[in-house]
């Protein structure tokens, strides 16, 4: 079975690409009437070239430098270049152009044609040629073969096709194509409508594959849909893979929904992002230095979108030196890690530098923040355990799968990957329920540790008289989490290691206790003096505040604490027992219950000598934790059955 890969072409206007490719393939790629009418490309052309075991989509390109963009839409996923210089005319500006781009776009292979040489004379040849090497020096291009060609004549066509086949099985033998097995992903670079049929995108096919029936993601911002029709130049297909030119007939959208930008990929591979972290290149030709928040064009996948630029570890780019940064994008866009991209500054509108995708959907990142920078350069990594560590630090707190390792670190192997994570102790699991699993980076669970720590200090210092804090309280310096069953987890954690205590109603920080003043701690005193003292009639809550002058409200967290202390039991918000007569109270109902037909409200007033006032709300607390119960107008023992 043949390997596909995709050739892009690339060079000045009217240097003779198109009639190059249609001297190979016998294929004219301009279609459009007002290109049969100028003479040059406008809009991508396609055709294809087999040379042995290797299939070659190639995408030819416009070389007017008012189509760049369309000339970047078109190098998206090529896997080949060809740069076309004509004899005639040597080195211009748009050769100089692309080439910059393909550099960017970080190939490794390709071949450089010379044409018209049927129009120029042998020395002159000579020299364009020399000119060509010094141009291509120090590039991907520095040993690639430079062949003359005269598509007039044939000069050079076979030599042509020959150092293409070497190029491309070179490629084959690289790392870059072993995706076939990847999430599908496609990048739009034409739609239309065709009678009968529908909407129709066309694209190369940049990894995965995908058979008619398969559903699929319209990204960004598009709806679901489904693959009715596959065509790989001009030919049905069942399945479309990686390096293949498509046609997708889709069904679940309009044709006036797609635009040049957006992507068909597998449902939930990619994610729509407004923020990249990338690591970015300034070519040395460029003719000011990048500022930090400078505005320009970034051109990635088939997308041209404006966005600023965030330099990490700079105030200012130079010329020829790179960095680590982030883009701020004005509209969402979709990408995967190690994704190459161009930008162009706005004004004039050239080709100023690249780099490659760091993080899809990052997180904003402060300037100059050294911990945060080196695991961000941890994502340039060779080591796919390290990339995958650090895609898995900057999921943070959100629901990460093993499968988004893919999209965030370029990992093949997912299932090894993340066992290696869990066996360094990197990837910690929570169980939330049966259902649920979250996954975390150790050192993210740390971080937030350390927040559920500082805000319990900022509690105990705000509420000193109380022994823990209400867990609701704390949940709600914590409402960014995606669950609450979350901060539930990281507690029992804490908890085990010894770091806080809990109760079903509250949290500590280990070892914390009540600072009460000399005056607080007299009050105290009096309050469980005078609790006691009551029996079952009790001084409430406001009738102590209002026999005191001083400390009136820390009267109610007084309370509570003798509570939690054990001196005290909590019947209602203003109601307190004192433990001794809690328990008084407790035997009695027993010995006068059990056995016999239960109380009435008014017998268990009786009983304990005390008035309505505070029988009614000892009933309700008795009834509440599940010692009593209520049969018609008795109350009886919760774990016993009245007699007849």
């Amino acid at each position: 079975m043949p390997t596909d890969l995709i050739l892009g072409t690339a060079g000045h206007i009217d240097h003779g690409k198109t009639t190059l490719v249609k001297a190979l393939t016998g294929v004219d790629t301009d279609r459009l009437p007002e290109e049969k009418k100028r003479g040059i490309t406008i809009e991508l052309g396609f055709a294809e070239l087999t040379l042995g075991q290797v299939r070659l989509g190639i995408v030819d390109v416009p070389g007017h430098e008012r189509f760049v963009r369309s000339m970047l839409a078109g190098a998206t996923g090529i896997d080949l270049a060809l740069l076309v210089v004509a004899a005639d005319d040597s080195v211009k500006q748009q050769t100089r152009e692309h080439l910059e781009i393909l550099k960017l776009l970080d190939l490794s292979a390709g071949v450089i044609a010379l044409t018209k040489c049927d129009l120029a004379e042998p020395d002159w040849i000579d020299l364009v040629e020399s000119e060509v090497r010094d141009l291509i020096r120090n590039t991907f291009l520095a040993k690639a073969p430079l062949v003359r060609t005269s598509a007039h004549t044939g000069q050079g066509l076979d030599e042509l096709r020959a150092a293409l086949s070497a190029a491309a099985d070179r490629r084959v033998q690289s790392h870059q194509t072993d995706d076939l097995n990847g999430p599908f992903r496609m990048a739009i670079d034409r739609s239309f409508t065709i009678a009968g049929h529908g909407t129709v995108v066309t694209g190369s096919v940049q990894s995965g594959s995908i058979s008619v029936g398969d559903p699929l993601d319209l990204a960004p911002g598009g709806p679901a849909v489904r693959v009715r029709g596959l065509q790989n130049h001009d030919r049905t297909a069942d399945q479309i893979h990686r390096g293949q030119r498509a046609a997708v007939n889709l069904g679940g959208v309009h044709h006036s929904e797609i635009r040049r930008g957006q992507e068909l990929a597998s449902p939930g591979h990619l994610v729509k992002s407004q923020r990249l972290s990338v690591r970015l290149d300034l070519v040395a030709s460029a003719r000011r230095p990048l500022k930090n928040r400078a505005h320009i064009r970034l051109h990635i996948g088939t997308a041209e979108l404006i966005c600023s630029v965030v330099l990490l570890e700079h105030d200012e780019l130079a010329p020829g030196q790179s960095t680590l940064a982030q883009l701020f994008i004005r509209e969402p866009a979709v990408a995967v890690w190690g994704q190459p991209f161009v930008i162009r500054s706005e004004s004039p509108v050239e080709t100023i530098g690249g780099g490659i995708v760091l993080a899809p959907t990052a997180e904003k990142i402060r300037r100059l923040d050294r911990p945060h920078i080196a695991r961000l350069r941890a994502l340039t990594d060779d080591d796919p355990l390290e990339r995958a560590s650090a895609a898995l630090y900057f999921a943070g707190l959100r629901d990460w799968r093993p499968r988004h390792l893919a999209r965030s670190a370029g990992i093949q192997n997912i299932d090894e990957v993340t066992s290696q994570l869990s066996d360094r102790g990197d990837l910690i699991q929570f169980e939330l329920s049966p259902t649920r699993t979250m996954r975390l980076h150790d050192a993210v669970l740390q971080e937030l540790s350390a927040r559920v720590r500082r805000a319990l200090e900022q509690l105990h210092a705000h509420y000193p008289l109380r022994r823990s804090v209400d867990r609701t309280r704390l949940a709600s310096r914590f409402d960014y989490l995606e669950s609450g069953d979350l901060l539930n987890a990281v507690l029992d954690r804490m908890a085990a290691d010894g770091q806080v205590t809990c109760t079903p109603q509250g949290v500590a920080l280990s070892g914390h206790g009540p600072q009460l003043s000399k005056n607080q701690q007299q009050l105290l005193d009096e309050i469980v003096r005078k609790v006691h003292d009551g029996g079952c009639q009790p001084p409430f809550i406001a009738e102590i505040q209002q026999q005191i002058s001083k400390n009136q409200t820390a009267v109610p967290e007084l309370f509570a604490l003798a509570a939690a202390e054990g001196e005290l039991v909590k019947i209602n918000k203003d109601f307190y027992l004192h433990h001794d007569v809690y328990q008084s109270v407790r035997k009695k109902l027993v010995g006068s219950i059990e056995g016999g037909e239960g109380l009435t409200l008014s017998e268990i007033r009786e009983l304990l000598e005390t008035s309505r006032k505070f029988a009614v709300p000892l009933c309700e607390h008795f009834d509440e934790i599940g010692f009593t119960r209520r049969h018609g107008d008795r109350r009886v023992l919760a774990n016993a059955s009245p007699t007849a």
